[in-house]
């Protein structure tokens, strides 16, 4: 009877939907699989490597490295707001740089092992797009700095 209570805990548990702590709002997320044909279809060649195949851009050279206008960065897979101007610092790491999430619930990160490092990648949760690294090196109050590709984001621009 505790296995059967328990795999009902776990089946349950799985499927509740996406809590939004930071604005009190549930959210169904639906993850977004393409085949790479369809990828390589909507994403720039760019796009592609970065956000499909964890490249990187150079430093200094992406789109939003040096934007601080007003508004919203979205994933250029899904279209799922992920950052906001709000957050936005100069890091003076060539790339766009983030304090803090604008939903949390929608950033995955992953262990990245590779170039001889442990770094901390993060991802986009609905559609598995890679972002860039996570590191512990930001301002407060957060500490953290999401070192972002431009190339992975769309930026929306509000509109006063």
């Amino acid at each position: 009877m505790k296995k059967i209570l328990l795999l009902m805990a776990i089946v349950v548990g799985c499927t509740q939907p996406e809590i939004n702590h930071q604005k009190d709002e549930v959210k169904i997320m639906e993850k977004i699989e393409k085949t790479d044909a369809e990828w390589k279809e909507q994403l720039s060649p760019k796009q592609y490597e970065v956000a499909r195949q964890k490249g990187t851009e150079r430093p200094f050279t992406g789109e939003y490295w040096n934007n601080f206008e007003d508004g919203k960065y979205r994933c250029i897979g899904c279209g799922e707001v992920l950052f906001t101007s709000e957050t936005k610092f100069d890091a003076g790491c060539g790339w766009p740089s983030f304090s803090a999430t604008e939903n949390a619930s929608m950033i995955e990160e992953k262990v990245d092992n590779s170039h001889f490092m442990t770094r901390t990648e993060v991802v986009c949760k609905r559609c598995g797009a890679h972002l860039g690294h996570l590191f512990d090196d930001g301002p407060q109050p957060t500490g953290l700095r999401y070192c972002i590709n431009s190339a992975s984001l769309k930026f929306e621009k509000e509109n006063k």
